[in-house]
C-alpha cells in the first residue's frame, strides 16, 4: 500500500500509465490491481463522460482498439459500455492468444476505480471537452474524500481552466498550450523568478525536432519549485537517464521496470 500524506509529498518517482497495461487490459480494474499490487507510486489514467453522464476509465474517444464495441463513448450510456468486453483485444504475443478475451473484464467508473484502490494516488486526465465533464469529476472526487490522492490533467485548456476555478484545492497539471510558452522561455532564459502557483509538467522527452527534457530545463524548473513528470517511457536505459538528470517522476506501461530502477538508483526503498 503507498503510503503518502498528499499527491505530491513523498513525490511520486514511478507511476504506472493506464495501470499495469504491460500484463493486463488497460484502464481496467484488474491493471490497476496489479498496479497497486507492486507498490506504484501513482495510477495515470483517463475519463470520459457518457451519453447518461456517468465518468468512465477509458483512453480512445471510441471503442474499436480494445472492446468487441463500436462507436464512441460518449454515444453510449453506462449500461450499453458494460456490455462490451474490455479484454477482447488485448494480447502479450502478438495476437498469438487473447488472455483476457469473455473473461468478464469490463469498462469501469471512477467511481469503481477510486474504490478499488482507496489508498493509491491517481493522476486523471479529462478527455472529453465540455463543462460537464468538469462538474461531474469535481463531485466524484469530492464524494470519495480523494482531493488529497489526485491530480486533474487535460489537453483542454478550457477543461483545467473550470476545474482550477470551480475548485481551487484542486492540483492540476499545465497542458499544451501552457507548456508551450513556459519551454520558449526556458530556452530564451526569460522564465519569472517563481511561479504564482504550483506547476506540474507532465510532458514527452521530445516534441518533434524539440529537446523537451534537458539538464537546463529540469535545474530552471526545480528553482521555481515545478514537478517534473516524463512520458511515457518503456526503456530501462532511458528511465536511467532521466532519472540521472533529476526528473521527478517516470510514467512507464511496465511499472515492474521502472520500480526496479527507481530502487537501484536509491530513489525508492
Amino acid at each position: 500500500m503507498s503510503d503518502f500524506t498528499d499527491f505530491l509529498n513523498p513525490m511520486p518517482r514511478v507511476i504506472a500509465h493506464r495501470g499495469d497495461s504491460k500484463n493486463y487490459p488497460e484502464n481496467t480494474l484488474p491493471a490497476f490491481r496489479s498496479a497497486v499490487e507492486m507498490d506504484i507510486d501513482v495510477i495515470e489514467t483517463d475519463i470520459h463522460i457518457t451519453k447518461d453522464g456517468r465518468l468512465v476509465i477509458w483512453h480512445d474517444p471510441t471503442l474499436e482498439r480494445n472492446t468487441d464495441g463500436k462507436g464512441r463513448i460518449e454515444d453510449h450510456t453506462l449500461s450499453e459500455l458494460r456490455q462490451f468486453d474490455a479484454g477482447y483485444t488485448f494480447s502479450a504475443d502478438g495476437g498469438k492468444t487473447f488472455p483476457f478475451r469473455g473473461k468478464g473484464v469490463r469498462i469501469c467508473t471512477l467511481d469503481e476505480a477510486l474504490e478499488e484502490c482507496p489508498d493509491e494516488r491517481f493522476n486523471i486526465d479529462l478527455k472529453t471537452k465540455c463543462p460537464q465533464i468538469v462538474d461531474e469529476f469535481i463531485k466524484v472526487i469530492r464524494g470519495h474524500n480523494a482531493v488529497h490522492r489526485i491530480v486533474g490533467a487535460s489537453f483542454h485548456l478550457s477543461n483545467l481552466r473550470r476545474l482550477r476555478k470551480n475548485a481551487p484545492d484542486f492540483l492540476t497539471s499545465v497542458t499544451t498550450a501552457e507548456v508551450v510558452p513556459l519551454l520558449f522561455r526556458q530556452k530564451t532564459h526569460t522564465l519569472p523568478r517563481s511561479f504564482s502557483r504550483k506547476i506540474i509538467f507532465q510532458i514527452p522527452r521530445r516534441a518533434s525536432f524539440i529537446e523537451v527534457v534537458t539538464p537546463d530545463f529540469v535545474k530552471q524548473m526545480h528553482e521555481r519549485d515545478a514537478v517534473i513528470m516524463v512520458w511515457t517511457i518503456n526503456e530501462e536505459a532511458e528511465m536511467r537517464e532521466l532519472f540521472a538528470m533529476g526528473v521527478d517522476s517516470v510514467m512507464t506501461d511496465d511499472p515492474a521496470l521502472v520500480i526496479k530502477v527507481a530502487k537501484d538508483m536509491g530513489l525508492r526503498n
